[in-house]
């Protein structure tokens, strides 16, 4: 049996979606994608340039991708409803990535604001998966109003600095139903294992593939540990012991 993934209307082979941002030309996004084998990507709409089809980043992505624009920029969830729109009718499709920031320095969602912004676009047909601050209570009241997803953060998003929010995104895996992605953070291709392993039933990566010295080859190597950790979750890891646990009976030594 394959091992899918559902979000929406969408059945999923790879738990692997990626961003479009930071990569050292737009043309490398074509390669990025067909190397990751990821079937699911979020732009920015403020970033899209209809008007010149070099700079439009969505002129490289295969039609055969999901995508996910998100509310990059929104301070509010007037906003970020207003962004959606745009997307929307600038036919974006209608899977939305709800991002809504207020603080310049850190860069943390704003959990009230975006859950405010997932009930109205649910209501007008959105898939719609937001991207927060792991917090349980929170989680459950956007799962209730009919988010597709929650995208919980590992770190800062751009930091590079793995899942420090790991016991947090644990806590989302055992009691959330709807599916959990690890949003912003993730900097090595074994921190995206590590969520696998742990449960979650995507990651999200940008940064990480865009500034790696070959963009190309590291969103091969994202997908390879996708799918590495996926299948070590699917096993299910061994129990961890605090003192040695001889892998061979502790007996027939030599005299």
């Amino acid at each position: 049996m394959k091992d899918l993934l559902t979000i929406g209307d969408q059945i999923l082979n790879s738990r692997l979606f990626i961003g479009t941002g930071k990569f050292p030309r737009k043309s490398i996004i074509k390669d990025v994608i067909k190397s990751s084998a990821s079937q699911v990507v979020t732009v920015a709409l403020r970033r899209i340039d209809f008007d010149v089809k070099e700079e439009n980043v969505l002129n490289y992505v295969p039609n055969t991708c999901t995508l996910m624009p998100n509310t990059s920029g929104a301070r509010n969830a007037e906003e970020a409803i207003r962004i959606a729109k745009l997307a929307r009718a600038a036919g974006c499709g209608n899977w939305i990535k709800i991002e809504v920031i207020s603080d310049n320095k850190y860069l943390l969602p704003d959990n009230i604001e975006t859950l405010k912004a997932t009930e109205t676009l649910v209501q007008e047909g959105f898939v719609v998966l937001p991207y927060m601050s792991p917090d349980l209570s929170m989680a459950k009241r956007m799962e209730d109003v009919g988010a597709a997803a929650v995208m919980p953060l590992g770190a800062p998003i751009g930091s590079n600095r793995g899942i420090k929010t790991k016991e947090l995104v644990r806590i989302l895996i055992d009691e959330i139903k709807v599916p959990v992605i690890v949003d912003a953070g993730i900097g090595k291709p074994s921190e995206a294992a590590e969520a696998m392993e742990m449960g979650c039933d995507a990651v999200l990566v940008n940064t990480a593939i865009a500034t790696a010295n070959d963009p190309v080859q590291m969103g091969k190597a994202f997908a390879l540990a996708v799918e590495a950790g996926r299948q070590a979750y699917l096993a299910g890891t061994g129990a961890t012991a605090e003192y040695a646990n001889a892998s061979s009976p502790l007996t027939g030594f030599l005299d």
